[in-house]
């Protein structure tokens, strides 16, 4: 999800085709071609510039609305509520790894499974992979990237991940997990209390929230082929 501007203008944006397996977008108001995984204009007048991301959350409904119990829904239009129990299937099967990589893909990197799920982030000019099934054991993990202290929370519970820059009034910090679903965090510095979304509730540090940052969800060969020279989480399983 981004934001469809550049060079202060909004723009409309249509589909275009297919390169190296991924969508390709073009403007109306001045006919460039945009590259979705890299959100950068490869062809026309905006060639170079980059669409940015918005913060978003993948997350289940059940947690969403306990996030935001006043939220609105879109609903269906008619004919698509009878396709979910068949789209929801589509997406189980996506993330289960299993698979080949899509004819046309521009490069191949063999350290994972093509289909492998990976959350990824850009910190620094550094790039890093997070496998789910990682994600999913680990559940908290502390790591530098690109020179920056990172926080990366997931909550199996609801599949939730979040991650933040773990420094906060100067202090770099390295958190736990406060239970076993990853629902609270302690930082190790100041014993602070944390929600995994940043906010600290209790103890010296409470009131602070840390900076986040945008996880992006992708297929490995997806993320591979534009992150060139990306990191795997250490512990990454390795391909089969």
């Amino acid at each position: 999800m981004f934001r469809a501007a550049a060079k202060g203008r909004d723009l409309q944006l249509d589909n275009a085709g297919v390169i190296g397996s991924n969508e390709v977008f073009q403007d109306l108001e001045t006919g460039s071609r945009w590259q979705q995984s890299s959100l950068q204009a490869i062809s026309g007048p905006l060639k170079g510039e980059h669409l940015k991301l918005y913060p978003f959350l993948l997350t289940d409904w059940g947690e969403w609305h306990r996030l935001h119990p006043d939220t609105l829904v879109l609903k269906p239009l008619p004919g698509y509520a009878d396709r979910i129990p068949e789209r929801n299937e589509m997406i189980r099967q996506g993330l289960s790894g299993k698979g080949v990589a899509p004819p046309g893909v521009l490069r191949v990197d063999d350290r994972l499974k093509p289909k492998t799920m990976v959350l990824g982030l850009a910190v620094g000019g550094s790039d890093e992979a997070f496998p789910l099934s990682v994600l999913r054991q680990e559940r908290v993990i502390n790591q530098q990237i690109g020179g920056q202290p990172v926080l990366v929370v997931h909550q199996p519970q609801s599949d939730t991940t979040t991650a933040f820059i773990a420094r906060a009034k100067g202090t770099q910090l390295k958190f736990v997990a406060a239970n076993a679903e990853a629902t609270e965090l302690i930082d190790e510095q100041t014993k602070s209390r944390w929600t995994p979304y940043g906010e600290c509730i209790s103890g010296a540090l409470k009131g602070t929230q840390l900076k986040s940052l945008i996880l992006e969800p992708e297929y490995w060969f997806a993320w591979s082929e534009f992150h060139l020279g990306t990191q795997i989480y250490a512990t990454a399983e390795p391909k089969r």
